[in-house]
């Protein structure tokens, strides 16, 4: 329809974009993918840990749990100006965004697993003298398993949306630096070829979630 490339390109502007950008996409594509990746794994160590204390502990679920529904309210890019004053321009702020988007859903879905346990499973353990980390090993934390790889695939996107919002304001790098810099200057090829290396990067990772899930938790499908 005669639409100008600088509005929306044609799939062959993409393309020829990723012949002459190869070498940028892919610079700033592990710049955003190893902030994502450490956001994340810090985000799933926090994040079952704490899942694991709110699901077992009454208390805990308790004080915790309406920290973390206030918390999960706040807009992380209203967070990001700030990660910028406190850790400076770099790696950091996007590192950070990408943990405060990536624990929440680890920790209730683990807790959910937890929660969710059959009472008479425990009391049949219970009752043959386990103790309560028996229990644990035994039941709740096989239980809570598919609630945590479902959670993981649901993390990994959100810890790329985290590193994203981020590279703009607090960063010189990543994928996210890139389509701000490329829509400002007009060159909309190479802001869509950045999306799409974005998104080839999370389908991969969802992918090798969900082939470890099937290995790991055979037993659950």
């Amino acid at each position: 329809f005669d639409i100008p490339q600088f509005l929306l390109p044609a799939p062959s502007d993409v393309w020829e974009a990723a012949q002459n950008y190869r070498a940028t996409i892919w610079k700033h594509s592990l710049t955003s993918l190893s902030t994502t990746l450490t956001g994340f794994f810090l985000g799933l160590g926090l994040g079952v840990v704490l899942g694991f204390l709110i699901g077992y502990s009454r208390l805990a679920y308790l004080v915790l749990y309406p920290l973390l529904v206030g918390f999960n309210t706040i807009p992380k890019v209203a967070l990001v100006p700030l990660l910028a004053i406190w850790f400076g321009i770099g790696a950091v702020p996007a590192i950070i965004t990408a943990f405060t988007l990536a624990f929440i859903p680890i920790v209730v879905n683990v807790a959910a697993g937890l929660a969710t346990v059959e009472p008479e499973m425990r009391d049949v353990l219970a009752s043959l003298g386990a103790s309560r980390w028996e229990i644990f090993q035994k039941v709740g934390f096989p239980h809570s398993l598919p609630y945590l790889f479902a959670s993981l695939k649901v993390a990994i996107s959100q810890a790329f949306i985290g590193s994203v919002i981020s590279e703009p304001v607090a960063s010189d790098r990543g994928i996210g630096y890139v389509i701000v810099s490329a829509s400002a200057s007009f060159n909309v090829a190479l802001a869509f070829l950045a999306i799409l290396s974005l998104a080839a990067m999370g389908i991969l990772l969802y992918g090798c979630f969900a082939v470890v899930e099937k290995r790991t938790i055979h037993w659950a499908r």
